[in-house]
């Protein structure tokens, strides 16, 4: 990032940043991204959350969640309600405060709702690239049908040519219909089945992307077919027989997983019942095989076998929104997109 004219600040809103994402290469920029964190070219600091119940009764949660990425240095504000969906909005909406890397004044805000999405699905895409072959995947499931999901199916669609079937299953069956009307008519030549609970959407298919608001684990190991990878997207989709009886075990950093105290992987941590990569495996638990950025730079040794159950649980690092938002601002500085506001 350049410095920037300090007296103004550049908006970039929800239509700006859906134009100036399109085409970018949003799994590579998180694969080079999180192997920059291993260079400690990029990095993070702990995020604040704050939470509370809305009047209406809904949990309600705001993050703020800053990093930096080689010159690139900010802040994303993502905040969410579980009762938006009764209100006919998304459940999680943002934005994104890039700062001058000089002066440290804001320099950027931009809508963050899709950012996030992005990264997300950035990283998973990424992370399945490293452990399977995605030309060769034709069947994926989704648990839970919101905005995560449309984001990984569009980037799935990209990175994963051969797929020919997808598989839905939402709590709120009327969600996963109107994710399906969608995307049949993005792809007619995939078949979407819409399945009646969550067992059959996981056996049928030989990725499953979690990205649901469940606390309460429920995908146990017999669920995942033999080959399968699970993408833990959300909080604790993941049952504590399949994060302990997979083969491999990914996360993008051991620390995340360590301090948090929200999400079952956490919380067997904390309990000595997970370890540490490359440590001693405690008794009746395991060790975590590996971060995904020991994974990209080549360092995990072991085979992951065509039969071999893989969980890859990505807690969600602030780095990979300031790279992307970073990318994106780029271009909009490069196109002469954006409102310029006063500062």
């Amino acid at each position: 990032m350049t410095p920037h004219d300090s007296s103004t600040i550049t908006y970039l809103d929800s239509g700006d940043v859906a134009r100036l994402t399109a085409g970018l290469p949003v799994a590579e920029l998180a694969h080079d991204t999180l192997l920059a964190y291993r260079r400690k070219e990029a990095g993070l600091t702990p995020e604040a959350a704050l939470r509370w119940t809305t009047p209406s009764g809904a949990s309600a949660r705001s993050l703020v969640l800053p990093g930096w990425s080689g010159d690139a240095y900010g802040c994303k504000i993502i905040n969410a309600s579980l009762g938006n969906r009764l209100l006919g909005r998304p459940r999680a909406a943002g934005l994104v405060v890039l700062n001058d890397p000089e002066t440290a004044r804001p320099v950027c805000i931009m809508e963050g709702g899709r950012i996030s999405a992005l990264r997300t699905a950035g990283v998973s895409v990424a992370a399945l690239r490293a452990v399977r072959d995605l030309t060769a995947l034709r069947r994926v499931a989704f648990l839970g049908c919101g905005r995560q999901a449309e984001v990984h199916r569009e980037l799935l669609a990209d990175a994963c040519p051969g797929i020919d079937e997808v598989f839905l299953y939402d709590q709120d069956a009327g969600r996963a219909e109107e994710l399906a009307a969608r995307l049949r008519a993005a792809d007619p030549a995939v078949a979407v089945t819409v399945t009646g609970d969550a067992r059959t959407a996981v056996e049928s298919a030989e990725v499953t992307v979690a990205a649901t608001t469940t606390t309460e684990p429920y995908v146990a190991l017999d669920w995942v077919p033999s080959g399968a990878t699970f993408v833990n997207v959300s909080l604790d989709d993941a049952a504590e027989s399949l994060l302990l009886g997979c083969d491999h075990l990914f996360v993008d950093d051991w620390e995340l997983v360590v301090d948090d105290d929200h999400r079952l992987l956490g919380k067997l941590a904390r309990a000595g019942r997970v370890a540490a990569p490359g440590t001693a495996a405690p008794d009746g638990g395991r060790t975590v095989d590996a971060s995904l950025p020991a994974l990209f730079s080549g360092e995990y040794a072991r085979t992951i076998n065509p039969g071999d159950r893989v969980v890859v649980n990505p807690f969600g690092m602030g780095v990979q929104d300031i790279a992307l938002a970073a990318a994106v601002y780029a271009r909009a500085s490069e196109r002469g997109v954006g409102r310029s506001l006063p500062h």
